[in-house]
């Protein structure tokens, strides 16, 4: 799939309380689809759409669609979205959307029950529980979170000093717990002699001094390389790091690599790309409730590990063996 630049401005609005305002977005293309009754596209952000993290990922792929598809699809948006609203603002998009897209597994109560209500529209989830079976008209679309924390563990394995590492994420949702499951897996399967110390929850995603008190504990208790799924609250790791002369493994977008930086490297994951995929099915008539998982074993692979500096050549080497394994269906991490 080719992407295109972004040649318009993309503007969007905000949920304020309990009232949800709902803007198109996609410029004068998305307008015009509207007004000749083409399809539409709504898209429920929970979070900030620049959060550094999964909702940025995500909503990169949000704006290649709209560009992508401009005056055939009406993409509309909302984001910064309270639990308690969820459900409202699935309802709104599923009164005058032909798809409506939700993101992160914190959607997945209010999805289903909105889904049920609205039988003849069509609802996606991108990054639910990766167990979980699609409705009639519900596609779940797997971005591959445990994958990339089996690399991120894996990369963390090989790296530590200490022989000890750890992970931090942002809920205690299935999804993420799943994560830190397969972050313990790719550690051991690096390096069967290092010690993975017990998950913390910051119970936030976006609370970075939370999230540096978490992995303060971590580093003060001997890891030297954190791996985690967070999105502003990462910074907090970052600083934690910086203070306490250790590492962390970042993503799902990739982080700076300068010298003297925290970053020991990075999952990348497309998370946007799901959007897409969305996007893409419903214009061609070939969009179906089924559920899809993406990384390395799709046929774009959307996950990759990155490491920082001049890596060791037995590191990576041990990195690509270790995701051709998982490439070829021998490691499982969902």
């Amino acid at each position: 799939m080719a992407y295109s630049p972004i040649h318009r401005t993309l503007t969007c609005a905000t949920a304020v309380g309990a009232l949800l305002t709902l803007s198109g977005c996609g410029g004068d293309s998305a307008s015009d689809a509207a007004d000749a009754g083409g399809l539409k596209v709504g898209v429920l952000f929970p979070g900030s759409l620049s959060d550094d993290g999964f909702m940025e990922s995500a909503y990169r792929g949000y704006q290649r669609a709209a560009n992508q598809h401009g005056g055939t699809i009406a993409f509309s948006k909302v984001e910064q979205v309270a639990p308690a609203d969820y459900e409202q603002a699935l309802v709104r998009f599923a009164t005058g959307s032909d798809l409506v897209i939700s993101l992160g597994g914190q959607t997945d109560a209010a999805v289903r029950k909105v889904a049920a209500r609205f039988p003849n529209v069509k609802f996606a989830e991108i990054g639910g529980p990766a167990d979980a079976e699609p409705l009639a008209n519900l596609a779940l679309y797997d971005p591959q979170q445990a994958e990339g924390a089996f690399l991120s563990g894996a990369a963390s394995a090989l790296l530590s000093e200490t022989g000890k590492v750890a992970f931090v994420g942002g809920a205690e949702l299935p999804a993420i717990v799943n994560a830190a499951e397969e972050y313990a897996n790719g550690a051991r399967a690096a390096d069967p002699k290092v010690k993975v110390l017990t998950p913390q929850y910051v119970g936030d995603f976006n609370d970075a001094a939370k999230a540096k008190q978490s992995a303060l504990a971590d580093y003060g208790a001997g890891a030297d390389v954190l791996g985690q799924i967070l999105n502003l609250g990462h910074r907090g790791l970052a600083q934690a790091a910086t203070q306490s002369g250790t590492t962390l493994i970042g993503g799902p977008l990739p982080h700076g690599c300068d010298e003297g930086s925290a970053y020991a490297g990075y999952v990348e994951t497309d998370i946007g790309a799901e959007i897409e995929y969305a996007a893409d099915h419903l214009a061609a008539g070939t969009w179906k409730a089924e559920s899809v998982h993406f990384g390395l074993t799709f046929e774009d692979p959307h996950n990759d590990i990155v490491l920082c500096g001049e890596p060791d050549p037995a590191i990576e080497k041990k990195l690509d063996d270790l995701k051709a394994k998982i490439a070829a269906g021998e490691i499982k991490t969902r």
